[in-house]
């Protein structure tokens, strides 16, 4: 009696722990897994190498790249924000001022220093650097969020110049000063000798202006004179009747008053007197 209760209960046990598993499946699922992960490795290093092309810089670390075309609305929660193109953009942004102002320097020997200000504003607003990232084809390749289809195309207008700066911080701290420059200027110099809008004399502007109001012509007065004779300074004074006085200093008169001119404008918000 006892030895039958025995067998009864050992079978009973082995019924409820079900058949063992199989270990051709389990293996099988993780090489499946192992597959598409590797597959989507390879579409990953395929799409940045396609990036790479277009921008001219083959990048040792692909992650700053990745980064630099990753906006925020992309990231993880647990992701910083630095994780985003927001930091890079901050570097590309006085890096390509810097570049932009060296090429300017070569470029124009007989510039003054108002018309190279003119020329670099133009060459470095977030709207010359849209039109870099769209000449490249990095509009499609910006990695954003789930925010909509209208919403997503309004947002990647918006920051395709942040990201274009983006791209040019990661160049710079890939492959240093040099793969910068060269994709600045690559990319730059044609605009550079063809500006996008014709670059207006800041004294032309004011003078339209005061006549569209019914003013006089601006007169300009000489304010002060300082430093030594072979390298004076001068400081000048532009008015108009109802108007506040606005002053420029420059190495020139000229350009002293150019730059006069160019305070008067921006304070009174005259229309034309900065690229739109």
């Amino acid at each position: 009696m006892n030895d039958d209760t025995t067998d009864i209960r050992t079978a009973t046990v082995v019924n409820e722990a079900g058949p063992p598993p199989d270990p051709p499946r389990r293996a099988k699922a993780a090489k499946k897994k192992k597959r598409s992960k590797s597959s989507r490795k390879a579409a990953a290093k395929t799409a940045t190498a396609a990036i790479e092309a277009r921008i001219g810089h083959t990048f040792a670390d692909a992650a700053l790249l990745t980064t630099a075309i990753t906006h925020v609305s992309a990231l993880k929660p647990t992701h910083k924000r630095g994780d985003s193109y927001q930091r890079l953009e901050f570097l590309g942004d006085h890096v390509l001022g810097l570049i932009v102002s060296d090429m300017l320097y070569r470029a124009f020997p007989e510039a003054d220093e108002g018309e190279l200000s003119k020329r670099l504003a133009d060459l470095v607003r977030k709207e010359s650097c849209a039109d870099v990232a769209k000449a490249l084809g990095l509009a499609d390749d910006v990695k954003l969020g789930a925010v909509g289809a209208g919403a997503s195309a309004r947002l990647r207008k918006s920051v395709l110049g942040d990201i274009c700066e983006a791209v040019i911080g990661a160049v710079y701290l890939d492959g240093g000063y040099a793969a910068a420059s060269e994709f600045v200027e690559r990319n730059w110099t044609e605009r550079m000798r063809k500006p996008r809008q014709p670059l207006r004399d800041p004294k032309t502007v004011l003078q339209e202006w005061a006549q569209g109001k019914g003013l006089p012509t601006p007169v300009y007065r000489e304010v002060e004179r300082t430093g030594p004779h072979h390298d004076p300074q001068f400081r000048v004074a532009v008015d108009l009747p109802g108007l506040a006085p606005a002053e420029g200093v420059g190495g020139s008169k000229r350009a002293a008053e150019k730059v006069a001119a160019s305070v008067m404008i921006e304070r009174e918000g005259v229309a034309g007197g900065k690229h739109d």
